[in-house]
């Protein structure tokens, strides 16, 4: 049986390598909102981006962030981080600057979101919440040959805390 993710990003810089993962198929992932209904959700304003958030994570177990360049410090990024940390979801990131985008290629490494949530007791997230970093000459293949077991991982972990 495939779990049940939902993948946070920034939409906008790193929807193409984003789709690169959704296509290894060992896990669903919630279905990509096309650009121009982004646009329009956004348009609307936030609380049709948070409605849109909370209707798609609604029934998934867990919460792989996919880390860019400017991933950390996107507003909405910190809110599904939070969200699936407060619902005692799995949670984990995966660093994708190393994933070629067709149109830019690779970037740069983008900082952990998870150092942006302190929890009640003054800890970063980021000292429970693994962020993976691929091996750079092969990052799709490294990928491909974890994403199960990580998820596997976060979810069970999520037990623990």
């Amino acid at each position: 049986m495939k779990r049940q993710v939902f993948y946070s990003f920034h939409f906008d810089n790193d929807v193409m390598r984003v789709q690169q993962i959704r296509h290894i198929g060992v896990i669903e992932g919630n279905e990509p909102v096309s650009p121009n209904n982004w646009e329009e959700i956004r348009r609307i304003g936030k609380n049709a981006v948070k409605k849109w958030i909370d209707d798609n994570m609604r029934y998934k177990s867990c919460v792989v962030v996919l880390v860019g360049f400017e991933t950390a410090n996107r507003e909405w990024v910190d809110y599904e981080i939070r969200k699936a940390w407060n619902e005692g979801k799995g949670l984990f990131g995966i660093y994708i600057h190393n994933l070629k985008d067709p149109r830019t290629g690779t970037c740069r490494k983008g900082a952990n979101p998870f150092d942006n949530v302190l929890l009640k007791n003054g800890q970063k997230l980021s000292s429970l919440v693994p962020c993976y970093d691929p091996n750079s000459r092969d990052a799709y293949n490294d990928i491909a040959k974890n994403l199960e077991n990580w998820v596997d991982f976060a979810i069970k972990s999520r037990g623990r805390f």
